[in-house]
């Protein structure tokens, strides 16, 4: 079989997300194509070529770039295969599809979806992503001041490796559990993912009415049923949330006006609100990760906080939206936001506590 029909049949079995470098990388070390071969096909000099291969080779001490390879070389061999007749096939094609974890590399459109929720969490001070051997899900974590962990997202590993080979997560800190965090490449990433979400969306593709509409009082209403739909962007820019940055803050006595309880039940509230907003996440296996669970559990923990409270928490933890806007949007006094929302969050941790599952929101 010739060269060109074995990397078309490779390709075929590749995600369209996968660099170009990574193709070239299966090309030399699963199909035996020379370095000289593929900088003929690429259009450069063979020690361009060499460079590519030796970088992956020496990013293959990263635990998720060395898995996710190792994937695509099971997919890439998986597709060689089925190009060649069967008289080949022994001959020719002795590769082998290695075990990782089982999971799965996402295709485009998911990695897309899941790289505008989980890149601007990574954006914000303090937050790492936390990968254990083990485990097939990653998990976001940030530090307060005082030492303390909050989970604020959670990922599934064949994620993590796509971001990790795409260069836009670094490994900061390896051992038992490894510790990412987002590269330059990454913010870029982030910054053109979101460019490319809204030119959509200006072009008329969320063409449904807004998921989250203003009732009468301006006053913001979650409709569970239509919530993809909604066009309103998230301050993604944002290094950290207008709930953390109050968090920060002290009270007279010198404590975070926020404690870490309360800022945990926020970022639940945040995480499902976004997970309620894709639409390339399954309910896998009812864990309740779907985005029909969490718009319901959205939809639940702001009828329990009800009109005003539910509104400000809305705001100011699902759309990022600073306490002055929301003042001025509601009507409320100069510097009440952040009283309101502390009540808010106070009750927010009493629905939490009244499911008995409590334990989910601090990792």
């Amino acid at each position: 079989m010739s060269d060109s029909l074995r990397m078309e049949f490779g390709a075929k079995g590749l995600p369209d997300w996968v660099p170009g470098s990574v193709r070239l990388y299966l090309e030399h070390t699963e199909m035996g194509l020379s370095m000289r071969r593929l900088a003929q096909r690429s259009g450069c000099h063979a020690s361009t070529v060499m460079r590519q291969i030796r970088k992956l080779e020496n990013r293959r001490d990263d635990r998720l770039v060395d898995e996710a390879l190792k994937r695509l070389c099971g997919q890439y061999a998986s597709a060689v295969r089925a190009g060649f007749p069967q008289r080949e096939t022994q001959k020719e094609c002795q590769m082998t599809v290695r075990k990782t974890t089982a999971c799965t590399l996402p295709n485009e459109a998911r990695l897309t979806a899941e790289a505008l929720r989980i890149l601007p969490r990574l954006c914000e001070t303090t937050a790492v992503l936390a990968v254990a051997a083990e485990m097939e899900k990653a998990v976001v974590v940030r530090e307060d001041d005082s030492g303390n962990s909050t989970r604020t997202a959670v990922v599934d590993r064949g994620i993590a490796e796509a971001m990790a080979l795409k260069d836009w997560i670094d490994c900061t800190d390896p051992g038992r559990i490894s510790r990412y965090h987002i590269t330059a490449e990454g913010r870029a990433a982030l910054t053109r993912l979101m460019a490319q979400a809204e030119t959509r969306a200006q072009a008329g593709f969320a063409e449904a009415p807004a998921g989250f509409a203003m009732a009468p009082g301006d006053r913001e209403v979650f409709d569970p049923a239509s919530v993809r739909s909604s066009t309103r962007r998230n301050r993604y820019n944002a290094a950290e949330s207008p709930m953390m940055l109050l968090a920060r803050r002290k009270d007279r006595e010198g404590n975070p006006f926020l404690s870490a309880d309360l800022v945990a039940a926020g970022e639940r509230l945040r995480e499902d609100f976004e997970l309620s907003r894709m639409e390339a996440l399954p309910d896998r296996d009812g864990t309740g990760q779907g985005p029909e669970t969490a718009r319901e559990r959205v939809a639940n923990a702001l009828r329990d906080l009800g009109p005003g409270l539910g509104d400000v928490a809305l705001r100011c933890c699902c759309y990022l939206e600073g306490l002055e806007t929301a003042e001025k949007r509601m009507g409320w006094s100069a510097r009440s936001g952040k009283i309101v929302l502390r009540i808010a969050l106070q009750r927010l941790k009493m629905h939490y506590d009244s499911l008995g599952d409590t334990a989910a929101m601090i990792g």
